[in-house]
């Protein structure tokens, strides 16, 4: 099956195009911001503008832009090539990069802004062992289960924890997708933010 990876819920942008597992075309750029004018033309610019069967995006957390974005765009193309569109939690797809050559017990640790860093432990290449939580670097340190960390912030936690832990800079990366295992892609299109919202509702 044809399938489109869109993903721009961090300061990365990445698009693919799969035939089944194989990557036929893929861009991975790092942009800050301008997700959502490099977006499009990035699929674009893929075999058949990216024309495909199967559209897989990532939720969260993340940027709140970026990721609305990438959703918006999923759901437009879903509805214009009656595509399915599928979802995946971006810290899953970060630890399914650090299971190459093999599996190994991860901490995924990347920026979650307000100064605090997303959290999530992961024991083996399909199983969470907890939710995801932002959390102030000091709360991520005592979080940290494993001597492997991986993210954009992994560095500076491993820093932190000043043990010798091995940290990888990974950032999610639509050309990777084909990682996840199925169980991971959900028919639910809801953002995952990963903390609540900074405007509070009157009472």
């Amino acid at each position: 099956m044809p399938t489109l990876a869109i993903d721009c819920s961090t300061e990365a942008c990445s698009v693919a195009l799969f035939d089944g597992t194989k990557l036929i075309a893929g861009e991975h750029r790092i942009l800050g911001r301008g997700h959502a004018e490099q977006l499009v033309p990035m699929i674009e610019a893929l075999p058949d503008k990216g024309k495909a069967e199967r559209i897989l995006v990532a939720l969260g957390p993340g940027s709140f832009t970026g990721i609305r974005i990438g959703i918006a765009t999923a759901r437009a193309l879903g509805i214009a090539w009656k595509a399915q569109v599928l979802g995946y939690p971006t810290l899953h797809l970060v630890a399914a990069r650090s299971w190459q050559p093999q599996p190994r017990p991860v901490t995924v640790c990347m920026h979650g802004g307000h100064g605090e860093w997303f959290v999530q432990n992961f024991a083996d290449s399909n199983t969470a062992e907890d939710d995801v939580r932002s959390l102030a670097p000091e709360d991520a340190a005592r979080a940290c289960r494993h001597p492997v960390i991986i993210g954009n912030r992994a560095q500076e936690l491993a820093d932190l924890l000043g043990d010798g832990r091995m940290a990888l800079n990974l950032m999610p990366d639509a050309r990777q997708t084909y990682l996840l295992h199925e169980t991971r892609l959900s028919a639910e299109i809801r953002p995952i933010y990963g903390r609540a919202p900074d405007a509070k509702v009157k009472a």
